[in-house]
């Protein structure tokens, strides 16, 4: 599958694969889309950050993208990073979401962080637990209706997976 970094000239295609998950899903808890010009500042940050933002396009659409972020700003958490993984509706369940975390685990190993985690929205969120599971993720814990979307409460899965030494070794 074709994997490539970001640009801001993605920004309108990503800020439509994510509208529809604001709009129609629990993986997220943003409930307003935010406009192309956002998702392109965001990219802007998270790559200017040394973090790795991807897209997976075909025949010149994008078909998902998939990023990492500080798990937490504080210094002690400064090796471990958290995924975030947004595909087109119409092209779930065909590898995408799986291709781009693989590749977002590699980068973020070669980059020398020690943990991926995965704040998954809605523990009723099948595909992505599913997905993260295959990729040797564990589930790490599970907070009950924290978040409030279309009239219910939703429950937030934490998943991890070690990277290169994990905790094996202190970096130095």
């Amino acid at each position: 599958m074709p994997i490539r970094d970001a640009t801001p000239d993605d920004a309108p295609a990503i800020a439509a694969i994510y509208a529809h998950h604001v709009l129609h899903g629990t993986g997220t808890f943003e409930e307003e889309p935010p406009p192309a010009a956002e998702m392109a500042a965001r990219i802007g940050r998270i790559q200017a950050a040394g973090h790795a933002w991807l897209v997976v396009e075909e025949d010149g659409r994008i078909l998902g993208y998939g990023y990492y972020n500080n798990f937490h700003p504080r210094s002690a958490y400064r090796h471990t990073v958290e995924d975030s993984i947004y595909v087109r509706d119409d092209v779930r369940g065909q590898g995408v979401g799986k291709a781009l975390v693989a590749e977002l685990l590699d980068r973020a190993e070669a980059a020398g962080f020690r943990q991926m985690m995965a704040v998954i929205g809605d523990s009723e969120n099948v595909g992505s637990i599913g997905l993260h599971l295959s990729l040797g993720f564990r589930q790490v814990g599970l907070t009950k209706a924290v978040g409030l979307k279309f009239g219910r409460w939703v429950d937030v899965v934490y998943m991890q997976k070690a990277l290169g030494e994990g905790d094996r070794t202190v970096p130095e």
